[in-house]
């Protein structure tokens, strides 16, 4: 049986060289469906790993409250006044930290909550300046964001009570200010203060896709400090000043001076920020009462803002299904196109084959004339188309990550090949040869050696 088999495939190899530019021009849609599986496979693999990278970034189970600034609303009558006589804006205190507390306090299910207030200023150290992005947060930041600790300690009670003047760095700004030394227990100048560095966070890569699509900053070149420290020493908008209740920060059309710990900032009453907070990231504890728990949220807001909607609420892990659900859209296009191209393959080996047949009825008659069986007609045409699909197969899975390489460095998309990919396309290509060879080789092996021997 050993031999047989070895003298069909003798038969089989020696029919596809003889005929190799047949041959490859038969494999051409097998080495493309291959190709085009792989390549598909490598798309799916890599945007499947991006998002789950930014769900790394975001958090689990978050919702996301910003302020939206620049809001006005009014009642506009005849004359620019309402019923009253008077024309006066809509009033909210703006997202705050008494916002936080009555979440807490009312809110069930909630996790944590990782209330944010940011200030782009400039960090000086041993006569380097670099702007950067002074954060004030609390400890559940950290967990919120997935940011551990590369060294140092977080920040202690007495440090979030008392709001000492003390950081936590980016990798970005330790290799920037501290590249030959301990940071831990130096200290750094952010704006008008001296902050004495307590930790350093671990190195977070970030995808220019993540910035875009889910709004993250790079962590590694920003420095944290306790949001006390940030309200007293730095800026709390919600501090009421002299001038604003001069007429100047409420609607009264004067200049708007914020101060906090000597740091005075001068805006026009256009492009005021009444927020004390830029953002706050609440993490519930049960994913199926995200979206319950932002509505209560949105409701709760409303009421304590006085009905302006001067917040946005967002759920970035729903942001990222969707993508998710778009994707394997994408996917599921790509995979019908690698299946028509594997079908079409299929059908161009069986007709070359079947083609073959007729071509060869003399060398198939006298083959089965001296002796030779059924099944050795069937098995030499069988391998020989398995031949061609395999070797498409080979072809195209060189052609696939060659193109998900390609992709990867040209288009900026990431792609992960994997070696299921790989597998899956090789038996593909197998099968079709395998399946589409069987009806050609049985008509060869149907015919009558007589008959065939006469043919012309």
């Amino acid at each position: 049986m050993r031999e047989r088999i070895k003298a069909n495939f003798a038969i089989a190899a020696e029919a596809v060289m003889a005929n190799r530019v047949r041959s490859f021009l038969t494999a051409l849609g097998i080495i493309f469906g291959v190709a085009a599986v792989i390549a598909m496979m490598a798309i799916g693999n890599g945007a499947q790993q991006e998002i789950l990278e930014q769900i790394k970034l975001v958090g689990v189970n978050n919702i996301v409250i910003e302020p939206v600034l620049e809001q006005s609303e009014e009642d506009i009558t005849e004359g620019g006044e309402d019923e009253g006589g008077s024309n006066k804006p809509e009033f909210s205190p703006g997202l705050s930290m008494q916002d936080v507390q009555s979440i807490l306090n009312i809110v069930p299910g909630i996790d944590k909550m990782s209330p944010e207030v940011m200030v782009d200023t400039y960090v000086i150290n041993n006569g380097l300046r670099r702007t950067s992005k002074l954060v004030g947060v609390t400890p559940s930041f950290f967990n919120v964001s997935n940011l551990p600790l590369s060294s140092g300690r977080m920040f202690n009670d007495d440090q979030l009570e008392r709001g000492l003047p003390v950081c936590i760095i980016g990798s970005g700004v330790k290799a920037k200010f501290f590249p030959q030394e301990d940071p831990i227990g130096k200290i750094l100048k952010c704006g008008p203060h001296w902050l004495e560095v307590v930790g350093v966070l671990q190195e977070r890569r970030v995808s220019q896709a993540a910035i875009d699509n889910l709004g993250i900053r790079d962590y590694n070149m920003d420095v944290y400090t306790p949001i006390k420290t940030m309200l007293i020493r730095f800026r709390n908008r919600a501090k009421i000043t002299e001038d604003m209740l001069g007429g100047g920060g409420f609607g009264g059309g004067g200049r708007v001076i914020f101060i906090g710990g000597g740091n005075e900032e001068e805006q026009s009453p256009d492009a005021q920020n009444y927020h004390q907070l830029d953002r706050l990231v609440v993490q519930v504890a049960q994913t199926e009462n995200l979206s319950n728990t932002a509505e209560v949220i949105s409701r709760m807001l409303s009421r304590r803002h006085y009905g302006v909607v001067d917040y946005q609420i967002t759920i970035p892990i729903q942001l990222l299904e969707q993508q998710q659900r778009t994707n394997d859209i994408f996917n599921y296009v790509l995979a019908a196109i690698a299946a028509i191209s594997l079908l079409v393959g299929g059908i161009g080996i069986m007709n070359i084959m079947l083609a073959s047949v007729l071509e060869r009825i003399k060398e198939i008659g006298l083959r089965l004339a001296i002796g030779a069986k059924k099944d050795d007609i069937v098995m030499q045409f069988v391998l020989e188309s398995v031949m061609i699909s395999i070797s498409g197969g080979i072809i195209g899975i060189l052609l696939g990550v060659g193109l998900a390489t390609m992709v990867s460095n040209l288009a900026d998309i990431p792609t992960v090949i994997s070696f299921v990919s790989i597998l899956v396309s090789f038996g593909v290509a197998a099968f079709v040869g395998l399946f589409f060879g069987i009806f050609p080789a049985r008509r060869a092996a149907q015919q009558d050696p007589i008959t065939s021997l006469r043919y012309e």
